[in-house]
């Protein structure tokens, strides 16, 4: 499933493509996407006409705010979210070609171009709210603060009396929005820590080295694109970079690139979990 850093590294490349643009129209080859309104007519009622005023995001969820419809009096922006979940990927292409065979929703812009939102495992989803009611969405309002806004202080407060395993406290969106699987290992490890040690268990200065060590890879990850291990690709086409700065994840039973002892895996929250068992304790 893409990450915080694949998602920031989707939404920084399609900005440029759809900010300003207005919805001419929508169609959407799958209903399955439809995460609200669920009808394909009531969905392109609610998009068509508005400009696009930004591209965001939050946590794993790509933001793209449209603005009031102007001949509409007194009418509210809306923001589309849409999941990618494993699989979902984006780019623009003009509203002319043909779909790919994997297209499940696809925003066509004044311009002459289109979003397409392809998914080939179907997981992915797409949802219309008004900025109050996005924030009221159960998941939405669930999630933990973005690693740049977490501090130390609330980091703390967050996992000092925690039983369960780290890994499972960091992967756990409601405790900080954007880390999965690949980028909980690399912080780990750049923090020398096992990742199935009981959150509580750590002292406050190795929560507060996990903090900063969580916020460095997720920088790092974004500078390269983010990471391509199957499916991901930026709007352009493109392969992220970041998994040949891996030093543990996915490389069980090669060196450790520190102490040279074999790295080992184990399952923590039902999740692959890689790690060198000298250098984290």
């Amino acid at each position: 499933m893409p990450e915080l850093p694949e998602v920031e590294t989707i939404a920084r490349a399609l900005a440029p493509g759809l900010t300003g643009r207005v919805v001419t129209g929508i169609d959407v080859p799958d209903a399955k996407v439809l995460a609200g309104p669920a009808t394909r007519a009531a969905f392109a009622a609610a998009a068509v006409g508005r400009m696009i005023e930004s591209v965001g995001r939050r946590a794993k969820l790509l933001l793209i705010a449209l603005g009031p419809r102007p001949h509409i009096a007194g009418d509210s922006p809306i923001v589309l979210a849409l999941h990618l979940k494993m699989t979902g990927r984006f780019h623009i292409a003009p509203s002319a070609d043909a779909p790919p065979a994997h297209a499940r929703l696809l925003v066509h812009l004044g311009d002459g171009n289109a979003l397409v939102f392809s998914d080939m495992r179907r997981f992915g989803t797409a949802r219309l709210a008004t900025p109050d009611a996005l924030a009221a969405w159960k998941f939405y309002a669930s999630l933990g603060p973005e690693p740049w806004d977490m501090t130390p202080e609330a980091f703390e407060a967050a996992l000092c009396r925690k039983t369960t395993r780290i890994k499972a406290a960091i992967l756990d969106q409601t405790v900080i929005a954007g880390v999965g699987n690949i980028y909980a290992d690399e912080s780990f490890f750049a923090a020398r820590i096992r990742p199935d040690t009981p959150a509580k268990d750590l002292t406050p200065a190795r929560r507060r080295k996990l903090l900063a060590a969580i916020q460095a890879v997720i920088t790092r990850a974004i500078a390269a694109g983010g990471s391509t291990i199957r499916d991901y690709r930026t709007p352009d086409g493109v392969e992220g970079g970041f998994q040949h700065q891996f030093t543990v994840y996915g490389k069980a039973g090669e060196p450790c690139p520190t102490c040279g002892k074999a790295l080992i895996s184990i399952k923590v929250a039902g999740r692959t979990s890689t790690f060198c068992p000298q250098c984290q304790k």
